[in-house]
């Protein structure tokens, strides 16, 4: 199963970036597409430490929280169409293909009789994955994409709020997973079993 995972989390990440840079580029960004994000090579896309090696020390670790990132696709909000709202829907399209893809997998385990236990099991897994990467990204906390999202739809001054703790980068996302989000795991949690369960 961790050799699984390993396979899996590439494919779930691959295809959340591409789809930011796809959206991006069809919304007239051509900033993804100069740097060489415009693809589904996992290359371009993963970082190894972020992606591969943290997740797998967290795992390992038996650490409750885990967590892996992908190299942030690039683009600029200036040169969206549709201003905030373009860039709302640059955001959004990343965890609406991990959803997309749980659906797809979910299904097919819900319609179709499946009977070799360990791929059904990987599968399983591979849904729950990108369930999990759809909840927690739409949580509206910069840097993750549910915050591009509401930022579309708030007024300046909670933008400004916004603004500065996107400023701290991946330090204000590790003191979120360590401070903030076991507040609100069961929560989170809930939600994600709750849709396996809808779907599978």
């Amino acid at each position: 199963m961790l050799l699984a995972y390993l396979i899996m989390l590439p494919i779930a990440i691959t295809a959340h970036e591409f789809m930011h840079a796809y959206v991006g580029y069809r919304l007239g960004d051509p900033t993804a597409e100069r740097e060489g994000r415009l693809t589904l090579d996992p290359r371009k896309h993963i970082d190894p430490v972020m992606t591969i090696l943290l997740p797998l020390l967290l795992i390992l670790s038996g650490s409750p929280v885990v967590f892996g990132a992908a190299r942030p696709v690039p683009f600029n909000p200036y040169l969206v169409k549709g201003g905030r709202k373009g860039a709302a829907l640059v955001a959004l399209a990343g965890p609406l293909t991990n959803l997309a893809l749980a659906l797809v997998v979910g299904l097919y385990l819900r319609f179709l009789p499946f009977d070799v236990p360990l791929v059904r099991e990987i599968l399983e897994n591979f849904v729950m994955l990108n369930l999990g990467f759809f909840v927690f990204n739409m949580i509206p906390f910069p840097p993750l994409d549910g915050s591009r999202v509401l930022y579309a739809f708030l007024p300046d001054s909670l933008r400004d709020l916004m603004d500065r703790i996107e400023k701290f980068g991946m330090m204000g996302i590790f003191l979120f997973l360590f401070l903030l989000y076991p507040l609100i795991r069961p929560v989170i949690s809930q939600v994600i079993i709750s849709l396996y369960n809808l779907i599978v």
